[in-house]
């Protein structure tokens, strides 16, 4: 037999039921109330503003540059904005590899950027820019300061010179370093021909397109020549095999002269044929 139970009995469950719901209820309304206030206020107090915009990274470029591509000033909303535009904004210039641009502190928008490595300078009209390892020449930028990194001459081949910059990139970077100069000096017979220049004062002859898989051994090089006891300076060939000879040796049938002005004038000799010596 089913048990009946009094109304009077449940009442006490249904006003227990009906109180916690209520409750609840005043609680939801409460917390939505309280965060519709706060971000009333928030968004018309200063904290809801740009303080200050942080550059990170910047070194080709003033950071200032980059600010003004952002187009972010302090008092700016913090909100009137998303990252991915200042972001895309920001990879216009050819110059950055990447960045990343976060809201931090409240009151601070953080950008940011890696750069390109610069591996070289080019001399263009006169003024040195900067090379990066992307292959693009840096007009925005032309150097006053001391060359850090080595000097392109006679590069007007654009394709040689991103292909040379990719060689340099490999470098492992003490090779890199001691690099000076490097000229372009292609022959009928190999267009990829190039002359470095090194601060230790030899001269290496190579080919573009295996330079960095021999440079790398320079430093080995050097040390087998020197450790002889007796040598003296001059120019290592690694375009096929390797080799090395003195500057005497490679410029023996030269004179040198000093001319008025305090300069080296180079003359070749003249070869006397044993004939002419036995007519006379």
């Amino acid at each position: 037999m089913e048990k009946v139970i009094d109304i009077e009995e449940r009442i006490p469950t249904l006003r227990e039921k009906r109180r916690k719901r209520t409750n609840f209820k005043f609680i939801f309304l409460l917390v939505l109330f309280l965060v519709t206030l706060f971000l009333l206020l928030y968004f018309q107090s200063p904290y809801s503003e740009i303080k200050k915009v942080e550059v990170i990274g910047a070194g080709l470029v003033e950071a200032d540059a980059y600010k003004e591509q952002a187009a972010l000033q302090t008092g700016d909303s913090m909100w009137g904005f998303t990252t991915n535009d200042i972001e895309d904004k920001i990879s216009e210039y050819h110059w950055v590899k990447g960045v990343n641009v976060q809201r931090k502190w409240l009151t601070t928008v953080q950008i940011e950027v890696e750069e390109w490595e610069k591996v070289a300078y080019i001399s263009l009209d006169n003024k040195l820019y900067p090379m990066l390892e992307n292959g693009d020449v840096l007009k925005e930028v032309s150097s006053l300061e001391p060359i850090d990194a080595p000097l392109f001459l006679e590069f007007d081949d654009e394709k040689l010179r991103k292909r040379l910059l990719t060689e340099l990139a490999k470098l492992d970077p003490t090779v890199l370093s001691l690099i000076s100069q490097i000229n372009s000096t292609p022959s009928s017979s190999d267009p990829y021909a190039v002359t470095l220049y090194m601060n230790d004062g030899y001269e290496v002859r190579a080919e573009v397109t295996t330079l960095a898989e021999k440079l790398n051994y320079y430093p080995s090089i050097v040390a087998q020549i020197e450790s002889t006891g007796s040598y003296e300076k001059g120019i290592i060939d690694i375009e096929v095999g390797s080799y090395y000879r003195s500057y005497l040796d490679e410029y023996a049938q030269f004179d040198f002269n000093i001319d008025e002005s305090g300069e080296a004038v180079i003359e070749e000799q003249e070869v006397i044929d044993d004939e002419d010596t036995t007519s006379e």
